[in-house]
């Protein structure tokens, strides 16, 4: 069922009789409960009471989105799976005289309607709220698969059984299109309600890394290349496919969107900002029925194995051949490539490039083909998150994650998005980038970018850099952010310290003697 509800006012859930007691404490057992044995991804703060086994980005939704406070949540998860015992038992005892069952908008009761007053006695037995209507569920659901059958016109959007209002409901920019298309389904007039709907229904579709996209060149002919990896608004991909201001598709023809940036020749990296319908995801494509999972860009050494992903010869291994390579295409040197072994064809420009879980790069070019064991060129992607700000989707926390807030107002930043082994940690001007997103996990880490937050050498003297690096177990890798909003490294026992109490952009973090002051204070947002 199509519709929007907004939770303004709440009261306490109706008891139930044991019946529907005993269903609501099945489902209430089964919601969020995790497999034996497993730990939470990350760490959460101390449970309201009744909410252990919900995880807390479940929690976080339904006060964002449907204004629960942490104490309704359990109560509004048991009505729901009571409600859903409720539809199975009736649809099948009631027969004809069933209509539907809805959870009250104020989400407090549970709503059978019903054709007949015996129905209805049945209903309340339960303690469910009993609504008498005419027609009863299958002749509304009869109605809406006559019109399934009929090609409806684009203005008209979609159609569904409304229980709650007992009617057949169509969403059309055009009233007088869908009266028509109710018409021609035999559909009884006095069934339908037209509801005006400006906005056409599209496809949510998920960006992931090596999959074909094109850029129409406008005389007939389109350029081919691969996607890269998702990030924030879009993905990354090669320069030399496209122009700033250029459009691409979908291999289907979908508008995908538009180059927001793009360098060829001296560099060869461009990034595309997707339209609405369209959801950056930590992937990419493996061309074998699957994905590989994109947790962070820590960029790996010469000898490492890397693959990569395109959409001409699907995927690929090898290792990482040069770093820091200038490579000449006959039209304008470009500095800072790598090179590996794995061979490429035309079409996989702009591909993902990956080692283990780490992004390195997109595919630029080839030096020989596969039937000569060819060797494959590659802009690094570190250099392209920072050229345009962009934060890499992963499944660490870009894209997602939470801001550490500070001194001053100032986020815990890693410079220039620069997610390379060592690099000192600052402060900087929140900006919701990747470098500024954080997940703490059970382990004690603190990650950003498949990252770990880190104390250099683990020194615990005062003043010691606090930096990222790659996730070893080290307990210098160790941190607890207090209820007092102390960060605090397990190994040294001190807090994380905004260096001088300096306020500005680009301040380093150390760790210092915990002092209480407002250079030391941090809080998730």
């Amino acid at each position: 069922m199509l519709r929007s509800s907004r939770n303004s006012y709440r009261k306490p859930v109706t008891a139930l009789t044991p019946w529907a007691v005993a269903t609501v404490l099945v489902g209430a057992t089964l919601v969020g409960a995790p497999a034996t044995g497993a730990e939470p991804a990350e760490p959460a703060p101390a449970p309201a009471p009744g909410l252990t086994g919900i995880a807390p980005e479940q929690v976080e939704a339904f006060e964002r989105d449907l204004g629960l406070t942490p104490e309704e949540i359990p109560a509004r998860l048991a009505l729901d799976a009571g409600a859903a015992g409720l539809e199975k038992h009736f649809a099948s005892s009631l027969g004809d005289d069933y209509a539907g069952t809805w959870v009250s908008e104020s989400g407090d009761a549970v709503h059978v309607a019903v054709t007949t007053k015996a129905a209805a006695n049945a209903v309340r037995e339960t303690g469910a709220e009993a609504v008498v209507v005419r027609h009863g569920l299958d002749d509304l659901t009869r109605w809406k698969e006559a019109l399934d059958d009929i090609g409806a016109p684009r203005s008209v959007h979609a159609w569904y059984a409304d229980p709650e209002a007992n009617e057949l409901v169509i969403e059309a920019a055009d009233a007088d299109a869908a009266r028509a298309l109710a018409k021609s389904a035999g559909v009884p007039s006095g069934v339908v309600r037209v509801r005006h709907s400006e906005t056409a229904p599209v496809p949510a579709r998920d960006i992931v890394g090596g999959n074909e996209f094109h850029r129409p060149t406008g005389d007939g002919f389109v350029t081919l290349c691969s996607i890269g990896f998702a990030v924030a608004g879009g993905f990354v991909t090669a320069g030399h496919c496209g122009n700033t201001g250029d459009a691409v598709n979908a291999p289907d023809g979908a508008a995908l969107g538009t180059y927001a940036g793009s360098q060829f020749p001296g560099r060869d990296w461009a990034w595309v900002r997707t339209n609405s319908n369209w959801t950056p995801t930590p992937a990419v494509n493996n061309y074998g029925g699957g994905t590989v999972a994109v947790a962070g860009s820590n960029e790996m050494p010469i000898g490492a194995s890397v693959c990569r992903s395109g959409r001409t010869t699907g995927w690929r291994c090898g290792v990482i051949q040069e770093k820091n390579v200038t490579i000449n295409y006959g039209n304008g040197d470009i500095p800072g490539m790598a090179t590996g072994s794995a061979c490429a064809e035309g079409g996989d420009s702009g591909g993902s490039v990956i080692s283990g879980d780490q992004a390195q790069g997109v595919t630029s070019g080839r030096i020989g083909d596969c039937s000569s064991n060819g060797r494959f060129i590659y802009q690094p992607i570190n250099p392209i998150l920072a050229n345009y700000n962009l934060s890499l989707t992963t499944t660490g926390g870009g894209g997602g994650g939470r801001e550490i807030v500070g001194y001053e107002g100032k986020c815990i930043d890693v410079p220039n998005s620069n997610f390379s082994d060592g690099v000192p940690l600052q402060i900087w001007t929140c900006n919701g980038t990747g470098a500024q997103r954080w997940t703490f996990h059970s382990d004690g880490t603190v990650r950003a970018g498949g990252m770990c937050m880190d104390l250099a050498w683990g020194d615990p003297t005062n003043g010691t850099t606090v930096q990222i690096v790659n996730c070893n177990g080290n307990v210098a890798q160790q941190w607890v952010l207090s209820g007092a909003g102390d960060l605090v490294s397990i190994a040294a026992n001190k807090c994380v310290d905004v260096q001088g109490w300096n306020g500005n952009d680009g301040t380093k973090l150390v760790i210092w003697e915990c002092h209480g002051g407002a250079n030391q204070k941090w809080w998730l947002r």
